[in-house]
């Protein structure tokens, strides 16, 4: 029997789960707080796992660069992260454009400038895809953790086939050559985020007035037994960073945020086994995620020469304990 499904939030997540579950046959409203013609931007790099074709068709031209590795920069070594699969610097705005025509074919009824004030009445099915400050986890009185991302883009041509990562304390800078641009980032606790990246920039020469400059919130999931903000009520769901969905390593969720809205079609029908299949995706890699990032950078500032030159690497689902024992045996 169709069932009439709410949505609520228009990124990526959002619009995903919209267009896969209209095109199986069920009667989907999504509610995006933006106009239409800003509701494609996010304080976003939009580095992602070429495992985003598995989700999303990728045009050509939605691809600024293709990243084959990450150099992490500590003070007395650097090491090169050889991502596999491949990364790719995507033109998030032509990802939503696409994701808004594959919702128009399939039906989807699109409500842009909806401001949501109450759980939407008269739906079988309600999820929450409005990322880091959900409306329905704020309404609920739950906290989750969270750091502040920043990210400077500044408009000189850049294709190097690499980005450089820089740990700092509870967090770490970035920089991203994007094709047309190159991208200077931090995400780090709020109190301090900001000036480490005005330090960054510094360093290297470079105002923020030289660029175009955002911020935004990166929720964190919570590093002890339940690490994801699920609710409690019936037929309502959470999905991507609204449940606080992000890997613990980078605040990157593309690729987790698809997995799960994948995990969540496939049991739009069952709530527990939604939250079971969830748990056993993500809280595994969720704790060894934080418990491999704080043994890397430790080893990486405190005897770095036990660290190699290089290794390669599963950016989305690594089993980072065999990726921390091979760095310190070579």
């Amino acid at each position: 029997m169709k069932k009439r499904i709410a949505i609520i939030g228009g990124g990526i997540i959002g619009m995903y789960l919209a267009w896969r579950l209209s095109e199986r046959g069920e009667e989907v409203v999504l509610f995006e707080k933006k106009e239409r013609e800003v509701a494609d931007f996010k304080c976003c790099s939009g580095l992602v796992s070429e495992r985003i074709k598995d989700f999303i068709p990728i045009d050509k031209e939605m691809v600024k660069n293709k990243i084959t590795h990450c150099k992490i920069v500590f003070p007395r070594k650097s090491i090169k992260l050889y991502f596999n699969p491949n990364h790719l610097a995507l033109d998030r705005e032509a990802v939503m454009r696409k994701l808004i025509s594959l919702n128009e074919l399939v039906g989807t009824d699109l409500r842009f400038g909806s401001m949501i004030s109450e759980i939407p009445n008269g739906f079988d099915r309600v999820i929450f895809c409005d990322g880091a400050n959900s409306f329905y986890r704020v309404k609920e009185e739950e906290k989750i953790p969270f750091k502040l991302g920043a990210q400077l883009l500044v408009p000189r041509r850049d294709q190097v086939d690499y980005v450089e990562t820089y740990p700092i304390k509870s967090g770490f800078c970035w920089k991203i050559p994007r094709g047309d641009s190159i991208e200077y980032g931090v995400m780090a606790d709020s109190d301090y985020a900001i000036g480490e990246l005005d330090g960054f920039l510094k360093e290297r020469g470079i105002d923020r007035s030289e660029g175009v400059f955002h911020s935004a919130v990166i929720p964190q999931p919570r590093f002890e037994k339940e690490s994801l903000y699920f609710g409690e009520r019936k037929n309502i769901f959470t999905c991507g960073d609204a449940m606080g969905l992000t890997k613990p390593w980078s605040g990157g969720g593309i690729i987790w945020g698809l997995t799960a809205a994948d995990i969540l079609i496939k049991n739009i029908d069952y709530g527990e086994r939604y939250k079971r299949e969830i748990r056993r995706k993500f809280y595994y890699n969720i704790g060894k995620g934080y418990i491999s990032n704080a043994m890397v950078k430790w080893v990486g500032s405190s005897i770095p020469f036990l660290l190699p030159n290089s290794v390669t690497y599963d950016n989305d689902f690594p089993d980072m304990l065999k990726s921390f024992i091979s760095l310190i045996k070579r």
